[in-house]
């Protein structure tokens, strides 16, 4: 069952390609006004006009999560269009892979302030417009490594079982507001940040970036009545119940 967003504004985060275009298309799709951000201007370009060509509508704004000042302007872009805040998607995320004794902390500092900080960021700004209306979804997206461990991951892995920690404390408190808050956590998944963590898997057996876009969908679709607090998507070849 497809969502009705028509009249509606969902923002997507790391929209200019893989996973967060999958979504943004799919909103468009389904009549939402989707405000794309990323930091790679040409991405988010190409992601507006796949939209337009299919007769959505979509706005972009270039944006580094990781900076507090980036995340004020593009919900201040976001307050100007015509419609109010009603979904947000924080899908942008980077990796940084290697064994932990050889990853400076640079590397791994880079990794938490975008997955986590920029996941609190934007999610800080989406409450303080969804507050007010007593209404509104945010729909984060971790990852697998959200509750399991794997080597050469340890920056990755901390990052995302910190949005999951995020994402739980904040479902309770947005409940009391009217908002809902879920995760959907992705196994591997063909993009280039899976190609590079795990290059050892088969690329006809990974997830393609719909599949996450279809799991938003579904949230989205959900009665009043009901809330959904995570989806975990698996390849279909992987171990069952982890």
């Amino acid at each position: 069952m497809e969502p009705d967003l028509s009249n509606q504004l969902a923002l997507v985060t790391g929209a200019s390609r893989g996973i967060g275009r999958a979504i943004a298309q799919s909103l468009a799709a389904s009549g939402a006004h989707v405000f794309l951000a990323a930091r790679n201007e040409t991405g988010l370009a190409e992601t507006a006009q796949a939209i337009q060509q299919t007769g959505g509508t979509a706005s972009w704004h270039v944006a580094d999560i990781a900076r507090e000042e980036d995340v004020c302007t593009l919900f201040e872009a976001v307050d100007a269009e015509a419609l109010p805040l009603a979904v947000l998607v924080n899908n942008a995320g980077i990796g940084e892979f290697g064994p932990l004794h050889e990853l400076s902390p640079d590397r791994f500092d880079r990794v938490i302030e975008t997955n986590l900080r920029g996941t609190f960021l934007c999610c800080r700004e989406a409450m303080r417009r969804m507050i007010p209306r007593r209404q509104g979804t945010i729909i984060n997206i971790a990852s697998v490594v959200g509750f399991k461990g794997y080597p050469l991951q340890s920056a990755y892995a901390a990052s995302k079982h910190g949005v999951m920690g995020l994402t739980k404390s904040l479902a309770v408190e947005a409940q009391e507001q009217g908002i809902r808050v879920s995760a959907v956590l992705p196994g591997g998944v063909d993009s280039d940040l899976v190609r590079n963590a795990r290059p050892d898997l088969d690329p006809t057996e990974l997830l393609r970036p719909n599949d996450v876009a279809q799991a938003v969908q579904y949230l989205l679709s959900l009665s009043p009545r009901a809330a959904v607090d995570q989806i975990y998507i698996r390849r279909r070849n992987s171990a069952p119940f982890p």
